[in-house]
């Protein structure tokens, strides 16, 4: 028997259907349903049993976004998004119909494409070419070693390692924007430096991760750049309203 309440996968416009043959979370797969309210539409399921952020269910939640965008601009929910009732879907896209439908305007035609930029792992190499401060700390360790000379080695080696790869994200962030409609920086990643979203046009993803590659090809002794995409427009929609996370 399915948890109480409705998990709610997305916002459309009306009469955009659920790709054929899709289906929601759950094992097996919950049925998808539509709930039309005015111009807007909800894709939704009942909550399966005992709902948890699994592999499986992550997946199919992002692979049904996907598939949605396919067929018209799509703002997505986040994995495990419950409303307590159908009622409450149709009052809260009643409530937040323009906004609603400024942000699919906003979308259609676009995806978001993720850019992480990392200290890349064979760096070390080119950081001792080229930086005095490195060098200089290197010869001391081997003068005099023990413990205290290979920590301020490797402290500096990291530092100076990430601040490379950081200015490097940046100028990748420069380059990258005027590419497209939108910028979105992340929440912090560990292991990364940056981690910036972009609001890309769909015909134009290819191009951008070409650049994307080119960038990074020309500056592999300073950065590594990590491009994600076509992903739902995860940063470039508001929160989720009244819907709480199941298990909240």
């Amino acid at each position: 028997m399915a948890d109480s309440g409705v998990y709610v996968y997305a916002i459309v416009r009306a009469k955009q259907p659920a790709p054929a043959g899709a289906g929601g979370v759950g094992s097996p797969p919950l049925p998808l349903r539509v709930l039309t309210q005015g111009p807007l539409a909800a894709v939704v399921s009942d909550v399966p049993p005992k709902l948890r952020a699994r592999r499986r269910d992550l997946l199919a939640h992002q692979e049904l976004l996907l598939r949605l965008t396919e067929s018209g601009p799509v703002l997505p929910m986040r994995f495990g998004m419950v409303a307590p009732d159908e009622a409450t879907v149709h009052e809260q896209l009643a409530a937040a119909e323009g906004r609603h439908l400024t942000a699919l305007e906003r979308l259609a035609g676009r995806v978001e494409v993720n850019v992480k930029a990392l200290a890349p792992p064979d760096a070390l190499a080119g950081l001792v070419r080229e930086d005095r401060n490195i060098q200089q700390l290197r010869e001391a360790a081997r003068r005099h070693p023990g413990y205290e000379a290979n920590l301020r080695l490797g402290e500096a080696v990291v530092t100076a390692l990430s601040r490379r790869a950081a200015e490097a994200g940046r100028r990748a962030v420069l380059e990258l924007t005027p590419l497209a409609h939108a910028v979105a920086a992340g929440p912090e990643v560990s292991g990364c430096v940056l981690n910036t979203s972009f609001l890309v046009d769909r015909a134009a993803g290819d191009r951008f991760r070409a650049v994307a590659r080119e960038f990074a090809a020309l500056r592999r002794d300073h950065v590594e750049l990590r491009v994600a995409g076509p992903l739902p427009c995860y940063s470039f929609v508001a929160p989720e309203g009244p819907l709480v996370r199941a298990g909240a």
